[in-house]
């Protein structure tokens, strides 16, 4: 019995040595930033650094930083990925092309917008010019039509024909004294006047003729006009 009872006793005593308090394990609390945040942190680090003169873009979906762009070397392109991983960020997605050009590209294309916009006004300049220029050529061209229209017209408005020419000459000649008791013909084809005939002196033949010059200078295929002197 003595022996039964102390195996008893032993194993009561491993028992009690094996319990083990029993706690609560600590909660752990995790706190996500949202994508948002995490995006606008990211292009500020990028436009804090040299790498702003690039045109990186930054889309952070569900912790997972993704970038693209183009950057000048190999160099940039690490530094960038470097720059997106913080706290919160789960994953960087680096897709930025290394291209050697890509430093010129931010800047040129301000300035090509600014020569554009030079170019435009240039443009315009021109054109409002050009308007103004035509608009005087216009009104030079109306006036000297209007002029050549009225050297094709009478002081009375009527067109001048070899008819209304002839009818003119003679006109002419009634009121010079030199020209009186003089036998002259007259004779106009396609405004070319023809004199012919005789007149009391030279000094005649001359007034005929010069009176068949005036105003139009009209040209004078012939004058077999003779004096009588």
């Amino acid at each position: 019995m003595k022996a039964a009872f102390g195996g008893v006793v032993v194993a009561a005593a491993l028992l009690g040595a094996g319990q083990v308090p029993m706690h609560a394990a600590p909660q752990t609390t995790t706190s996500t930033t949202p994508d948002s945040t995490l995006e606008k942190s990211i292009e500020r680090k990028i436009q804090a650094s040299t790498l702003k003169k690039y045109d990186i873009k930054v889309d952070v979906d569900n912790g997972i930083a993704k970038l693209t762009g183009t950057v000048a070397t190999e160099a940039d392109r690490r530094k960038a990925a470097q720059l997106a991983t913080m706290k919160g960020v789960a994953r960087v997605d680096n897709q930025i092309v290394v291209d050697l050009d890509a430093s010129r590209a931010k800047g040129t294309t301000g300035r090509a917008a600014e020569k554009t916009k030079e170019g435009v006004g240039t443009a315009v300049d021109k054109s409002r010019e050009g308007i103004e220029k035509a608009t005087e050529a216009t009104k030079e061209g109306g006036a000297k039509a209007a002029d050549k229209t009225a050297q094709g017209l009478s002081k009375a408005g009527e067109a001048i024909t070899d008819v209304w020419i002839k009818t003119r000459v003679k006109s002419k000649f009634i009121d010079e004294d030199v020209l009186k008791g003089s036998d002259i013909t007259v004779d106009v084809n396609d405004h070319v006047v023809t004199l012919s005939g005789t007149v009391p002196s030279a000094a005649g033949r001359l007034r005929a003729i010069a009176c068949v010059r005036l105003k139009r200078r009209r040209k004078s295929k012939a004058c077999t006009m003779s004096s009588t002197s």
